[in-house]
């Protein structure tokens, strides 16, 4: 079971869902930047459960104990790893899954992959427990990218079919600390309501429900990225696939293939030294490198799969037909907690095309 990633810095997670600890090792970061932990726990407080009844009832602080890589909260040079260690697990809840395979989870490939000694508790590795390392390792990434003026920031798209804002020409890194700063970021605050209300029906139904994230880069150059297979496109893609639940991923303008071309393309104009475009239908990206633009993409979650209505699935032990109905602590919505864990996945692939 492969959980590295490396180009130009390393990503390596490890731990489970019901294990003793998780964590993150961050190799080739640039050394001498200062850490303000203060706001690296602000960030894993974002994503935490328990919090409202909108997300798990399991309870975790998600303190990060650093284990190398720093001294006096300055980085090293070495490989900075981060452990956070798990302390409200309700293992007993997942007994059964050793044998009923939850549909839409992981449970029968990894069954198949693993031959049967993969760890179902909670999803094991599966699990998006797992992104608490992710936003600790963004929340450092971010911090580096600030120093070079790239600020990074999301929020909530849409809940089932119920859509906020999108983000206009006027995105500023204001914009983004105003909802970095909120407990549920939405551009247009009369939504979070209606996005509270579908959620709750899923929930008292004993369901579950998706929705879109938007993410923007701001500050990066022109001319960053390759074309082809090391598009910035293509960078970002395949680490924001790597987030449990991410089921599609857009740049730019979400209707773009049903413009005409004079629609979408982004004509340019001096704005005194700097070149602009007029609009940002490309999301900041053509020919897979950067065009001074804000980046912006919008990230597609499915709904959470552990949903406590019964359900049609198979007995793998007894090569039966059956049902399940999944007990236990589960979000009926994801998407609240997932923005910094996009914010932390696009800041972590910026900062390996600027290394």
């Amino acid at each position: 079971m492969s959980s590295t990633w490396k180009n130009n810095i390393e990503i390596t997670i490890f731990g489970e869902s019901h294990g003793k600890a998780i964590g993150v090792v961050l190799g080739n970061l640039p050394s001498g930047i200062k850490i303000d932990m203060d706001e690296v726990a602000k960030e894993m407080k974002r994503r935490a459960p328990g919090q409202n009844k909108m997300s798990t009832a399991r309870k975790e602080a998600d303190n990060v104990e650093i284990m190398s890589g720093l001294q006096d909260n300055i980085t090293t040079g070495a490989p900075l790893c981060g452990m956070i260690y798990n302390s409200d697990q309700h293992s007993k809840d997942y007994s059964l899954l050793k044998e009923k395979m939850r549909p839409g989870h992981s449970d029968y490939p990894a069954f198949v992959k693993y031959k049967g000694f993969n760890d179902v508790r909670g999803g094991g590795h599966f699990s998006g427990r797992i992104t608490a390392p992710i936003v600790f390792a963004g929340a450092i990434a971010k911090q580096i990218l600030a120093k070079k003026g790239i600020y990074i920031g999301g929020h909530i798209l849409s809940i089932k079919d119920k859509y906020d804002e999108y983000f206009d020409m006027r995105l500023s890194k204001d914009t983004l600390n105003y909802l970095a700063g909120q407990k549920y970021p939405v551009l247009n605050r009369d939504i979070y309501e209606p996005f509270i209300e579908i959620i709750d029906n899923a929930r008292m139904n004993q369901d579950s429900v998706g929705g879109k994230i938007e993410c923007a880069v701001i500050g990066l150059e022109p001319g960053l990225g390759e074309p082809f297979f090391d598009s910035i496109e293509s960078h970002l893609s395949s680490l924001l696939f790597s987030i449990p639940a991410v089921k599609s991923v857009s740049f730019g303008n979400d209707k773009i293939s049903e413009m005409y071309g004079s629609e979408a393309n982004d004509c340019y104009y001096y704005d005194g030294d700097k070149i602009k475009t007029k609009t940002n239908n490309n999301g900041g990206i053509t020919g897979g490198i950067s065009n001074g633009m804000p980046i912006v993409f919008n990230v597609g979650i499915k709904p959470t799969p552990s949903i406590s209505k019964c359900q049609e699935t198979i007995d793998i032990k007894n090569h039966l037909n059956t049902t399940l109905e999944i007990h236990g602590r589960h979000d009926p919505c994801i998407v609240f907690r997932a923005v910094v864990v996009v914010e932390a996945i696009a800041a972590l692939t910026i900062l390996d095309l600027v290394r």
